[in-house]
């Protein structure tokens, strides 16, 4: 439970420290870069570098997950923006957020890992709460959208790649499926950089080196717990507990508000750890 709760706090302070940073950043893609190089130093760190590529069972098979992983990555942060860009921030976070149901199937479906009753209505009322969550009184087209549906795939289908590992990878190169997971993300994202014509300046830098810490070990304690506690547990309990934690510090630290939907939610999301994890 420990590395659930070191995933969830890691988790916190990356969405905090994006939310300090919107107003420093004009060139988020350069960010993120140096973020991901971060993460891949921190990786590179854990396994000596020298320990990149080591002639055992599993190894190909890590460094193909880790490309696959880093793809998604990239992919679910480019639809992010987009379907902020055309479908607004409020639905892009809901059909991101709802995601959680990617990893929660393969789970349940491919793993056989079956919830008890008691932890599916938990897990049924953390999603109803999401989406209240995610409501606020002057929405009300909250219609079908390719591109929000791709967002929830793409980015349910990231978080799933932890749990794909876990499952029919070797656990003793975890750290080697992290270090190619960044590593191509890096790739790919220095790339768009340079597409886009993006400039580095000290403050992507800076807020880029800042959040690739806390990513990293994010990615590294839920590739950890999902180890010894059932994913139908571990990803409901990351993602709502994210929610709770950041919302809270959101009212404290930023003078932020809840509408009357969000305050529902919030007890409807208490109650669904509570039930998750009984």
């Amino acid at each position: 439970m420990i590395y659930l709760i070191l995933a969830i706090v890691s988790s916190v302070l990356v969405s905090i420290i994006m939310r300090c940073s919107e107003k420093y950043i004009d060139n988020n893609i350069s960010m993120l870069s140096i973020n991901y190089l971060m993460c891949l130093i921190l990786a590179g760190i854990y396994i000596d570098f020298h320990q990149i590529y080591i002639p055992v069972i599993g190894m190909n098979q890590a460094i193909v997950l880790g490309i696959i992983n880093g793809i998604l990555y990239l992919s679910s942060f480019i639809l992010l923006q987009r379907n902020i860009n055309k479908n607004g921030v409020i639905l892009s976070s809901l059909f991101m957020k709802l995601g959680i149901l990617i990893p929660m199937i393969v789970s349940i479906f491919v793993f056989k890992e079956l919830p008890s009753t008691v932890q599916l209505i938990g897990f049924i009322i953390a999603i109803i709460s999401i989406v209240f969550m995610n409501i606020k009184k002057e929405d009300t087209n909250v219609g079908f959208k390719f591109g929000l549906l791709l967002l929830l795939i793409v980015n349910g289908t990231t978080d799933t790649m932890s749990k794909i590992f876990d499952e029919v990878g070797n656990t003793m190169l975890s750290e080697q499926f992290l270090f190619y997971t960044f590593l191509f993300a890096l790739i790919l994202c220095v790339f768009f950089t340079f597409i886009k014509k993006q400039s580095l300046h000290k403050n992507e830098l800076f807020f880029g080196l800042l959040i690739g810490i806390p990513n990293y070990f994010s990615a590294r304690f839920l590739l950890q717990a999902l180890q010894s506690i059932p994913a139908v547990i571990v990803y409901p309990t990351y993602s709502v507990s994210t929610i709770v934690v950041v919302t809270v510090v959101g009212i404290l630290l930023f003078k932020e508000t809840l509408y009357k939907y969000q305050k529902i939610s919030m007890i409807g999301i208490l109650l669904s750890l509570i039930l998750l994890n009984i």
